[in-house]
């Protein structure tokens, strides 16, 4: 039962959210010196139940509105196929993924009375944007703005969320860093939505793959990507961030193979399967990367360690479970690792 609900949590996509709370945190120690740590684990923790919560949201609901297909080609596309597959009560998963949205709540609402009630602002657009991607009235994953929120909420929303609960400031430097996470979101969602095309049609799931169709969608993928690494080229030579974030252009050659495949094989959802895949790798090695050159300005700036060493600590206790599992040979299907 445990893998069940495990397969539920679509735990391999969550790093899209707590990777952009972690950089957050430490691009704010890097420009300030400052790093609570208790903060930044409830930070942390909050978004990752939040995303857990969204992930079966949308399994509940496009199950209700006969979205998800049970016989799917791509692993990385559609929802996790517990409640088609009749794996896990509908009821049951409702009653999971509102306690989690409670959970964050609580967490929310504490960082408020402490630190600011910005963080409120933050928290309903992020909890608000999760819920009503696919649940009536709204469901605007339905209308054509549910990657447009992806892009805003896997960058701004939970990044800067991040630098505020820290610093109870904003910062242009921030922003600009935490854009390149949500540009790659954004194309994560546009690839992952294109094996689902034809299915979501028919539900009336009119998302931006649908509205244009695939071959424009592969050129949306494309802009995004470039945008990303537009941004990581541009902002040192603003004065934006310094000369250590180009350490993520490593991720590059990921990019350009998984577009090459995407290009030859969108209307073959199975040959799809590494491009979604070196997507999904390069997104999170970006992100990693990107921690990891402001964690080497911070320590050069504040010349201390401990708020680094806890950085490192907070990543690995919540990007290794998304990683770990591809070590067991299961019925799971877990090929995330680098």
């Amino acid at each position: 039962m445990v893998k069940v609900w495990w397969i539920a949590f679509r735990y391999h996509f969550v790093p899209a959210s707590f990777l952009p709370a972690i950089l957050g945190t430490v691009v704010a120690w890097a420009l300030t010196g400052f790093m609570n740590q208790w903060f930044f684990l409830l930070t942390v923790l909050g978004v990752t139940l939040n995303h857990i919560a969204l992930n079966m949201t949308d399994d509940y609901f496009d199950y209700h509105a006969a979205v998800d297909c049970p016989d799917k080609r791509n692993p990385y596309s559609g929802g996790s196929g517990t409640l088609t597959r009749g794996m896990i009560q509908h009821k049951h998963m409702r009653m999971v993924f509102t306690s989690f949205y409670l959970l964050t709540i609580i967490i929310g609402l504490y960082l408020c009375a402490v630190q600011t009630w910005w963080i409120l602002a933050f928290g309903c657009l992020g909890m608000g944007s999760s819920y009503f991607y696919t649940a009536p009235p709204i469901r605007y994953g339905y209308r054509g703005l549910g990657e447009i929120s992806q892009l805003i909420n896997f960058s701004f929303t939970i990044g800067m969320g991040a630098f505020v609960v820290q610093t109870i400031s904003f910062s242009r430097e921030a922003f600009l860093v935490l854009l390149p996470l949500g540009f790659m979101m954004f194309a994560m969602i546009i690839i992952n939505e294109i094996p689902d095309r034809n299915h979501d049609a028919a539900a009336d799931k009119n998302n931006l793959v649908v509205r244009f169709g695939a071959e424009k969608a592969l050129w949306l993928y494309g802009i995004a990507m470039t945008l990303a690494y537009s941004t990581i080229l541009f902002a040192p030579l603003m004065n934006m961030a310094s000369f250590w974030i180009y350490l993520a252009f490593a991720t590059l050659p990921w990019t350009v193979q998984a577009f090459s495949i995407l290009s030859k094989n969108f209307n073959e959802p199975s040959l799809l399967i590494p491009a979604n895949l070196l997507t999904i790798r390069a997104h999170h090695l970006t992100g990693i990367l990107l921690i990891i050159a402001y964690l080497i300005q911070g320590m050069q700036n504040q010349r201390e360690f401990q708020p680094a060493f806890f950085a490192l600590l907070f990543l690995a206790a919540f990007y290794l479970p998304a990683v770990v599992p591809v070590l067991f040979k299961g019925k799971l299907f877990f090929p995330f690792c680098f």
